[in-house]
């Protein structure tokens, strides 16, 4: 048996631990996003949640768990009868991998029973599996559209519908929805974002000795799992009563009407879009109640909900990093909190339930760690020595209740991440154009820009943009295999047999195949492409007003690839030289960052642009080989510096392009239009960039 590192002994992660306990308290607070740095043990505390919560009671035999108390009446293996005989089993943890299938999220046919008894029968998937429990997706942000489809259906209706293969099936999924993603491989569709109800921040802590803490107790139970558990069995054990506590008391809390127009102001104050936030601070309040023992909610824990559900529904665009202005909270907070004789002293907590002390020997006294050699276990917090915090109370932690001094600043997640690769000073020596060598224009608001696809048929990978053949798209038919069966298509394999079953000698109820019979899938989808942005950042653009345009536009169609789950990269050159101010990657918050502090000046080294270009497409088909990329080359044409323009154009013939015509004035000498024709691209002029519509039909015609 896999021993879980125990939710107790995860040191700091306040708010985490907060959002997760209260989503275990109240089902319909609707999930937790946990955004942040890789290594920060964003998964280890997820799954130690499960080992948290109750245990559920179902109907025996039932595979879509049904309660017996109010068992689903559409359930597949019902109808259920009252006197049905129950178990108890503990809650689900089903975990959705990335790469999982359709089949395997919503469910089947059972094909074994197709095949050899002729009947027709359901196979669940994983959400039903999760009926009851947690469905937790870890890289959430990396999960296939086509699968995040299904997600949204069924979060919102608390239903699986499957009608696929001869197959109509209806059953219940509610679940606890919890996703973990890194930002820096980009960012969730908003359907998906607002589907979670609170989103906590993760960052490491920046204190050497809290951090060796962190190490200690990770070496401790990688050394002996069972021991490193044995000694918080104590704290998991009071902190699953407590649990169940206020899961007992929660329907108990009362909201009062003072409460309720709170949450309404603070939401509509902080310009959320639609009503759910006002739901999910509304139910993330009442189990904040519940958690500490009171039977109404206090203006304290409206700030708590507040804190944990609205920064993410906050977002204007996806440049926006997540965030609260936490000033404007509390003052929303003070100046409609009218009469709050009805909240207790001191946010009311129920001395009854102060739970164990998770952080110190379980026996309650100093005990050195066997395993590490290590005295009583100390949280470090503010910089000095302090005793750990009661496990019920890790949101009352120093700290935790304080914004994240860099959550509510656009783009610090990209600064950080500048600084992580050693990017943090001008002229580190990295090829990074200096800020403070040029002007830096400024970037109006972007606007909405028509689809620009690649032309023909790829099988890249999944996304929104050009049309593909992929293994998870949507079924169009079906085709006798070429080679190895990967994708079998059952109904038509059926269909295709069944005329020959009497001439087979067919006799019992098992179907007669032959390998002519088999059929495979053919499926369309859309896919996300490489679009690869080369900016002319010489002093030829260097006119405010133009360069402003342009970076306005490339921001425009950022904005487009995020939409459409393309990954991005940006190459630029001034001076002497090309540099690569932004590798390919999803994260096209990182993208836009760079874009906004793009500095200005100097000569016009094209050909070293076009070399660079060539060379980020050279590398990155290694990488991404199914990735078809799209450039979009931003210039006016010039070169007044660098090697031989269309010896460097070379490079990038068949690459699908498009070249963006930023020279202006009354005469002009068309050098980017040639440049277009030496790449067999389009030309677009800079000032219809609101027209790509027509970027399309003309590219296609050129192809």
């Amino acid at each position: 048996m896999t021993i879980t590192y125990p939710f107790s002994a995860v040191v700091g992660l306040a708010d985490l631990k907060l959002a997760l306990l209260l989503n275990a308290v109240s089902p319909r607070v609707g999930g937790v996003l946990v955004r942040g740095e890789k290594g920060t043990a964003k998964s280890t505390i997820v799954r130690a949640l499960a080992a948290q919560l109750p245990a559920v009671e179902v109907v025996a035999g039932c595979r879509f768990a049904c309660d017996p108390v109010a068992p689903d009446p559409g359930c597949p293996d019902g109808p259920h009868e009252p006197g049905e005989q129950r178990a108890v089993r503990p809650a689900a943890l089903v975990e959705l991998p990335v790469g999982a299938s359709e089949d395997r999220l919503v469910g089947s046919l059972d094909v074994e029973r197709a095949l050899t008894e002729g009947v027709k029968a359901f196979e669940p998937g994983l959400l039903a599996a999760a009926h009851r429990g947690v469905l937790y997706v870890d890289e959430v942000n990396l999960l296939h559209d086509h699968l995040v489809d299904l997600l949204l259906d069924a979060a919102a209706l608390g239903t699986c519908y499957v009608e696929r293969e001869s197959v109509s099936v209806r059953h219940a999924a509610r679940f606890l929805l919890v996703g973990t993603m890194n930002p820096e491989e980009g960012e969730l569709r908003p359907q998906l974002l607002d589907r979670f109800g609170l989103t906590v921040e993760v960052r490491a802590s920046r204190d050497p000795q809290e951090r060796a803490e962190v190490i200690r107790r990770r070496l401790a139970f990688d050394a002996d799992p069972d021991a490193f558990a044995a000694r918080w069995t104590s704290a998991e054990s009071e902190l699953a009563e407590r649990i169940a506590r206020a899961r007992t008391r929660l329907p108990e809390v009362r909201l009062p009407d003072a409460r309720l127009r709170q949450i309404s102001t603070v939401c509509a104050a902080f310009e959320v879009d639609g009503l759910r936030a006002d739901l999910v601070t509304a139910n993330a309040a009442i189990a904040h109640a519940a958690w500490h023992g009171r039977d109404r909610v206090t203006t304290e824990d409206v700030r708590a909900a507040a804190r944990l559900a609205l920064p993410h529904r906050r977002r204007r665009d996806p440049f926006d990093a997540p965030g609260l202005d936490e000033k404007l909270l509390d003052r929303l907070l003070d100046e409609t909190s009218g009469d709050d004789d009805d909240d207790p002293p001191n946010g009311g907590s129920d001395p009854e339930i102060s739970g164990p002390d998770p952080e110190s020997s379980p026996q309650g006294k100093p005990e050195q760690d066997p395993a590490t050699g290590a005295g009583p276990e100390q949280q470090v917090r503010n910089g000095t020595d302090q005793p750990p915090p009661d496990a019920g109370q890790v949101e009352h932690a120093p700290g935790a209740g304080q914004p994240d001094p860099e959550a509510g600043r656009p783009g610090s997640r990209a600064g950080q991440a500048e600084r992580d690769a050693g990017w943090g000073e001008p002229d580190s020596g990295t090829g990074r154009p200096d800020p403070g060598a040029g002007q830096v224009a400024a970037v109006a608001a972007p606007y909405r820009v028509p689809l620009l696809e690649v032309p023909g048929i790829g099988e890249g990978a999944a996304g929104r943009r050009s049309r593909s053949r992929t293994p998870r798209g949507r079924s169009t038919g079906s085709r006798q295999p070429e080679g190895r069966l990967r994708d079998l298509h059952l109904t038509a394999t059926l269909l295709a047999a069944a005329p020959h079953q009497r001439k087979r000698g067919r006799t019992g109820s098992g179907l007669r195949l032959r390998p002519e019979d088999l059929r495979e899938v053919v499926r369309e989808g859309r896919e996300g492409n490489l679009v690869l942005f080369v900016v002319d950042a010489s002093g030829s653009m260097a006119a405010r007003k133009r360069m402003t345009a342009v970076k306005t536009a490339v921001l425009s169609l950022l904005l487009d690839a995020y939409q459409r789950r393309d990954k991005i990269g940006l190459v630029t050159f001034r001076g002497d030289s090309a540099s690569v101010a932004l590798p390919p990657t999803s994260s096209v918050e990182a993208g836009a960052a760079r874009l906004r502090s793009l500095p200005t000046g100097g000569r016009t080294p094209l050909a070293a642009g076009l070399i660079a270009a060539a060379e980020v497409l050279r590398v990155e088909r290694l990488r991404d080989p199914d990735r078809r990329p799209l450039l979009v080359l931003v210039t006016d044409g010039r070169a007044t510096a660098g090697g031989d323009v269309d010896r460097a154009a070379g490079l990038l013939r068949g690459t699908a392009s498009v070249v963006v015509d930023c020279e202006s004035g009354p005469v002009r000498l068309g050098l980017a239009v040639r440049l277009a024709v030496t790449l067999g691209a389009v030309s677009l002029p800079l000032d219809s960039l609101g027209e790509l519509g027509s970027v399309v039909r003309d590219y296609r015609k050129a192809s």
